[in-house]
């Protein structure tokens, strides 16, 4: 069987995961791809761990962008595929390795049969954690070459090959993490009355915290509150002093976020008064609405649907959250997502998206950007 040059592209990047701001190696691998490319019409530089590549039309009015996310997951993979991370620890457990190859492929298309108007693709990191959409738009790299509209995609596991899926408006949630820190004071499991126990904190808390999208939040808007993590003690018979909880709020609205760190302050405030301890909020990263404009999502669901050989859904916000929401508060353009069928979901250590929506993916924007960056004004 004859494989498809981008999904070869595919199987080496998925081998070689890294977290944000750590991607050396995909850095590299990128660079020594682009090198071998016609050089005539194409521009190349580098931000941090990312990569911008400038595709210079043929006549140009006005320049096209796109975004890939290239950075991998703290998470042990468990596919058992012969191409599966050399990087113990890391996975790309997110479809980033997709990404990449798309845009490799969407890149390599351009050059050989390039548009009249210029074409940035994006190669950014730490979409993961910290967020590298928000510094790399304010970065002097990007202001010189910022697109005047921005696309992108993400895989989609429950969605069949040849199918895309958006809308106009909000598509992905604004998101934060939410990392609370407890101190009492620990003692002899035998002495209770000498210590301040945080394990009864900490529980107290987590039971309060889950109120709020119930009791201050209205119920026809759509909020999340997950706590995934609460790490405490070391023994059995060791009352322990300190606690720690981790979690993550999505919202469809910046105002439900506001309310919600609101109220997570004021339950927090009287955990500290009722167990007389000490506490700290970390709100660790955060990220806005993925906001699709409306006009540009509309024509491309047209366009994509008569022209674009796929199949059009118009599907309903997702509460995942997403960096790429900072780019298009500036530059209107939107995100799609690309139909992989695969059973298990996105960050599962056995995700395995189907390799045929590389190419579809890549034929796909390769022909909207012709007609966009030929025809469209």
């Amino acid at each position: 069987m004859n494989l498809h040059p981008f999904i070869g592209v595919r199987r080496e990047l998925h081998q070689i995961p890294e977290p944000g701001f750590k991607e050396e190696k995909t850095q590299r691998y990128l660079l020594d791809f682009l090198s071998k490319l016609p050089q005539e019409r194409l521009a190349i530089k580098t931000w941090r761990t990312g990569v911008l590549v400038r595709i210079h039309g043929r006549n140009p009015r006005r320049t096209l962008g796109w975004r890939t996310d290239i950075d991998g997951l703290p998470i042990e993979e468990e596919t058992g595929l012969p191409f599966h991370s050399h990087h113990p620890g890391y996975m790309h457990a997110c479809g980033h390795d997709m990404h990449m190859a798309i845009a490799l492929g969407i890149i390599d298309a351009l050059v050989r049969e390039p548009i009249d108007d210029d074409v940035v693709v994006l190669f950014q990191p730490a979409e993961e954690g910290p967020g590298g959409a928000l510094p790399m738009l304010e970065s002097d790299a990007f202001r010189q070459w910022k697109p005047d509209e921005l696309f992108a995609l993400h895989i989609g596991p429950d969605w069949p090959v040849g199918t895309v899926a958006t809308r106009p408006g909000i598509l992905f949630a604004n998101t934060s993490e939410l990392f609370i820190d407890l101190e009492g004071i620990g003692g002899h499991a035998s002495l209770p009355h000498r210590s301040n126990d945080m394990v009864i904190a900490a529980s107290q808390l987590a039971m309060q915290l889950q109120t709020i999208i119930s009791r201050n939040i209205d119920p026809l808007d759509s909020a999340i509150l997950t706590l995934g993590k609460i790490t405490i003690g070391t023994k059995q018979n060791i009352i322990p002093g300190k606690a720690r909880l981790e979690g993550t709020i999505r919202t469809l609205s910046m105002e439900s976020m506001e309310k919600i760190k609101h109220r997570v302050r004021q339950l927090v405030k009287g955990i500290e008064t009722g167990f007389e301890c000490k506490a700290h909020i970390d709100w660790g990263a955060n990220y806005c609405q993925v906001e699709n404009d409306e006009t540009l999502t509309t024509a491309f669901m047209e366009w994509a649907q008569q022209e674009g050989g796929v199949h059009v859904i118009h599907c309903r916000e997702a509460m995942a959250g997403e960096d790429f929401g900072y780019f298009l508060r500036e530059i209107p353009g939107f995100l799609f997502w690309l139909g992989v069928d695969t059973e298990h979901g996105l960050h599962h250590p056995r995700l395995e998206p189907k390799e045929e929506a590389i190419p579809t993916a890549i034929q796909l924007v390769t022909k909207y950007f012709r007609w966009r960056g030929n025809h469209a004004g």
